[in-house]
């Protein structure tokens, strides 16, 4: 492996367009391609200056010049891709949900050990420098003793029942695609939940339109989370203690600012968002670059394991909306 990682792109579709273009923004290798069309995977490769581009999934992850692949294709299709990288002796850095659920997610967290080969989840939100921030924060005790955790993601998508967002055949709905997205941040804050009650209502083709929750713990901590695909909403979060409270601002999940207040509302600390090149995808490959070249196959801000409990968390939400895709 030469000093620079060599990133090799799974798929060509809209996400793998945005970490590209943050990939290329801020000087990190894009050796190559894989796209299930060579004139699709010369396209990508030709705006963003890629070497190579292969006409299928199975010659980029055999190309040996490169180091770590990005999986972007939809999300019953994680587990397939990933393995295929991980066979070929590829690192992973995995489009987040890490996969359609958790037994799959378990088969990829498990090959990837068995192959001393790192396994990420691409949560760019935990990577990002308010999050890193927050961390901090709660780290120090600024709040007391936390004791609830309110996060939505909410957008206003198409309704057309051909798009993905709407196809259950492809994992789409508001608790893959968004839901996502407040669960793994309890999660980050909370650990796992000991209990779980959820609510949905389903678009006509079957998928999830809106998908809310409450998660409790075992020290007797709340978290509520809100998804929707058909309407837009605040996206804003907050996290609150017996001492105070940190409200950030919308998008949350995005590179944001935010406040901490005390119990009387005294603002005790302004985070502004830091600037840089791009929408911030890059903090997740900064990261997946630094475990490679410290022989690491685990992160400990994203670990592995914490990614299959989440998958276990979002499976018990489905069980109880009683949302099932093919072939489950």
């Amino acid at each position: 492996m030469t000093d620079s990682i060599r990133w090799g792109i799974l798929a060509t579709g809209g996400i793998a367009h945005l970490f590209t273009s943050d990939l290329v923004q801020n000087g990190h290798t894009v050796q190559a391609v894989g796209s299930r069309s060579q004139a699709s995977g010369d396209a990508f490769a030709a705006e963003f200056g890629i070497p190579t581009a292969h006409p299928s999934y199975e010659a980029l992850v055999n190309d040996p010049e490169v180091d770590v692949i990005y999986v972007s294709t939809p999300h019953p299709f994680h587990a397939e891709h990933a393995a295929l990288a991980l066979n070929a002796g590829k690192h992973v850095l995995i489009e987040k949900p890490i996969a359609l659920n958790a037994r799959e997610a378990r088969q990829i967290v498990d090959l990837a050990a068995s192959k001393n080969l790192l396994v990420l989840e691409a949560m760019w939100t935990r990577f990002l420098p308010h999050m890193v921030r927050i961390r901090e924060i709660l780290a120090a005790g600024t709040l007391g003793d936390v004791r609830s955790l309110l996060a939505d993601h909410t957008q206003d998508l198409p309704d057309d029942p051909e798009h993905r967002i709407n196809s259950l055949a492809l994992g789409g709905g508001a608790l893959l695609d968004l839901g996502v997205y407040p669960v793994n941040f309890a999660h980050a804050v909370f650990g796992v939940p000991e209990t779980i009650l959820a609510s949905a209502s389903f678009k006509t083709t079957g998928a999830d339109a809106q998908v809310a929750t409450i998660f409790r713990y075992t020290g007797g901590q709340i978290a509520t989370t809100f998804s929707a695909s058909d309407t837009l909403g605040p996206t804003s979060a907050s996290i609150v203690g017996a001492e105070g409270r940190i409200d950030i601002d919308a998008v949350w999940y995005a590179p944001t600012g935010f406040r901490v207040l005390d119990n009387v509302g005294t603002v005790l600390e302004t985070y502004v968002s830091t600037e840089f090149p791009g929408r911030g995808m890059h903090f997740e490959a900064l990261e997946a670059e630094a475990l490679i070249r410290a022989g690491k196959v685990s992160s400990d801000i994203m670990p592995a394991e914490e990614s299959v409990a989440i998958m276990h968390t979002l499976d018990a939400v489905r069980a109880r909306i009683g949302l099932r895709y093919p072939g489950e």
